[in-house]
């Protein structure tokens, strides 16, 4: 399992939030995502033979946001 973090532009609220992390674990190979609006960040926890940070990066900009950094 591999922890990634990512700096995320574009959330307005904790719904913006909720949608990033209800998406992020949805995908295949995830097992934790956690997203705060306050920090401006996901955190994911995902299995790295199944799935990658590119493809979950994919995964936060399909709504509209726009992933900036990887922590």
């Amino acid at each position: 399992m591999k922890t990634s973090r990512f700096k995320i532009e574009g959330m307005q609220c904790d719904g913006c939030a909720h949608t990033v992390e209800t998406l992020v674990e949805k995908e295949p190979g995830v097992r934790v995502a956690t997203v705060s609006y306050q920090e401006r960040e996901a955190r994911v926890l995902f299995d790295p033979h199944v799935t990658s940070e590119e493809r979950l990066i994919a995964t936060i900009e399909k709504p509209g946001y726009r992933v900036v950094g990887r922590l």
